[in-house]
């Protein structure tokens, strides 16, 4: 960078009074009763500058959690809190009190007036907050940038883990001798205030709390002696305590929708044993095929599901590695037994590498993934039902409790929670490829791209678990209608019965396909159903036909002679049922 010149104390001094003079010319006689720019920006001095900054920083309050349950009027609560963007609260779409247009954000008063605002970067004898860093820095920063920086708004969701992980960092560094016991003890007993207040919520969010690593830690020096609790950070950088904060509450959280998955096949399996007995039209390019069971046809859903949950005991593991003792990128240089830090905090291993570690996001993207292929599934489902429940196939009905009406029509009844179902694995696939496309462009260990990934998350944790819940309900309360069920079979259906039949008789499957073949044919030159074809009709077509081929125009018998494991029979249904229980028998949470 270049210096800019020095100007004498003559031409400063000219260039001052010009300067003052041109502003001069430029004031305006103010309109009795109004303030000078918009009511949100008014105000002097100090005070006014720190209500206008709190424009930018987000609400103190801790979101309730989500109910783990079924979904309740109480979760319609926004998960994280409101942030006030032009004029309007995000999530919220209520007016703010000091609402401004957007357009105002960029008037001359507010571009000299961001320019002027107070940072955090200044020091503790200030009186100012304090960041986790900004020693080396000697501007202030950008009132804007404190706002699109700051991740407090959502990350605030893992206090529980930041707190948990920092108990755990305390009791490894007392072992290291880095604090004594009497320190590490004073540590935790303020750490559990702190997590009281989140409890309680209590917590009050400040200035500079730009994550909630920097705003625990700020309570936790309020709390306790603040010599003691700045020991806390020795050799952590927030590079591995985010990324152990993530596991933490990520292993947590799959194993509540572990659960939710869990539920959802136990559903299918009731209800495949409860109607095994009700035959239905089994289709190939939505064209009716062959004749299946019912339960066979939930059955083919739950075998993807059981391969999800699968998928998700498989990626447990690599979500349970901790991180913690990596530091910035480099490690700990103090001696940290991290074995034991991971055994303290309920980790399966550790991260073999500390570059890798502060730069390992593919939990994430596995859990994201795994998402996109269990909402896959429920959506292929959903369209499945959308389709049987219509009024042109009527073979089942959505309850009330998942269904709308039209504004317009009063005979619509319409299948919405199958249709967000299937919308929502769109939606998710999308998040998933959002998160590839942050990743795949950054360098070796952390970015604050990463930041980013977050609210997919978040946002996946808590689509599927609304997803799995409601698909549950839907499957639970659904009915069945076996007559209508019963006339979507036809008979032609059967033409492949009919090509086995001669098979029985010592014919190659090839030339029976074409017979059977010729026989549809015949059918619908005669304008009769296959079925009605007299064996009068079947002789010129082979003469291996006899009287006892009136036997396969059975639709219950078509389904049983599929007899086979994984077939439609009764007896192959009843057993898939059983393997089914008894996987998640022995897979027990």
């Amino acid at each position: 960078m270049f210096a800019a010149p020095t100007p004498s104390k003559s031409s400063a001094k000219h260039h001052h009074q010009h300067h003052h003079q041109r502003r001069r010319r430029r004031r305006r006689p103010r309109s009795h009763g109004r303030t000078e720019g918009p009511p949100s920006l008014s105000g002097a001095g100090e005070a006014g500058r720190r209500r206008r900054h709190q424009q930018t920083i987000v609400s103190s309050s801790l979101p309730r959690p989500r109910p783990s349950s079924s979904l309740s009027s109480k979760s319609s609560s926004p998960l994280w809190p409101s942030v006030v963007v032009g004029g309007f609260i995000a999530g919220n779409n209520t007016k703010s009190s000091s609402s401004f247009s957007s357009s105002s954000l960029f008037d001359t008063r507010t571009k000299r007036e961001f320019r002027g605002r107070d940072t955090m970067t200044t020091n503790a004898a200030s009186g100012e907050p304090k960041k986790l860093w900004g020693g080396a820095f000697s501007e202030k920063i950008d009132p804007l940038m404190e706002k699109f920086n700051e991740s407090l708004s959502f990350d605030r969701r893992m206090a529980l883990e930041d707190i948990e992980g920092s108990i755990g960092y305390a009791s490894a560094l007392a072992r290291t001798g880095i604090i004594t016991e009497e320190e590490r003890n004073e540590i935790h007993k303020g750490l559990k205030k702190v997590l009281e207040e989140w409890q309680n919520d209590t917590f009050v969010a400040k200035e500079g709390d730009e994550d909630i690593h920097t705003a625990n830690e700020r309570r936790l020096c309020e709390v306790i002696d603040s010599n003691v609790g700045g020991k806390l950070h020795t050799g952590r950088s927030r590079n591995d305590q985010v990324a152990t904060d993530t596991r933490m509450w990520l292993r947590k959280e799959l194993t509540v929708l572990r659960k939710h998955l869990r539920t959802l096949i136990e559903v299918a399996i009731d209800r495949a044993e409860k109607e095994v007995d009700h035959v239905m039209p089994g289709f190939t390019h939505l064209q009716s095929a062959q004749t299946v069971r019912f339960s066979h046809w939930l059955l083919s859903h739950a075998a993807a599901w059981q391969r999800d949950d699968m998928r998700l005991n498989d990626l447990m593991p690599r979500v349970n590695t901790m991180p913690l003792g990596s530091g910035a990128l480099a490690g700990n240089p103090f001696g940290v037994d991290r074995q034991l830090l991971a055994k303290d905090l309920n980790f399966e291993r550790i991260c073999p590498n500390s570059m890798d570690a502060v730069s390992d996001r593919d939990f994430v993207v596995e859990t994201m993934f795994w998402a996109s292929m269990t909402l896959m599934h429920i959506s292929r489902w959903s369209e499945d039902l959308i389709v049987y429940s219509s009024q042109q196939f009527g073979m089942m009905q959505m309850s009330d409790a998942y269904s709308t009406g039209s504004s317009l029509m009063p005979q619509k009844k319409n299948p919405d929670a199958l249709e967000l179902l299937r919308g929502k694995a769109g939606r998710q696939i999308g998040t998933l490829t959002g998160l590839l496309s942050i990743l795949k462009g950054t360098p070796t260990t952390y970015n604050k791209d990463f930041q980013e990934g977050w609210l997919g998350m978040f946002e996946t944790v808590d689509t599927m678990s609304d997803c799995l819940q409601i698909a549950a309900g839907c499957l639970a309360t659904m009915k069945l209608n076996p007559e209508k069920m019963k006339s979507s079979l036809v008979a032609e259906m059967l033409a492949t019965d009919l090509a086995e039949y001669l098979v029985r008789k010592g014919m190659p499957f090839r030339e029976t396909h074409h017979i059977s073949g010729a026989a549809v044919k015949l059918a619908v030159d005669k304008k009769v159903p296959l079925d009605q074809l007299t064996v009068d009709d079947l002789k010129p077509l082979c003469d291996k036909f006899e009287d006892d081929v009136a036997e396969i125009w059975s639709y219950e018998k078509s389904a049983e002679s599929r007899d086979t494991e994984g077939g439609t029979s009764r007896r192959s249904v009843l057993e898939q049922c059983a393997k089914l229980r008894a996987y998640l028998k022995e897979t027990e949470l």
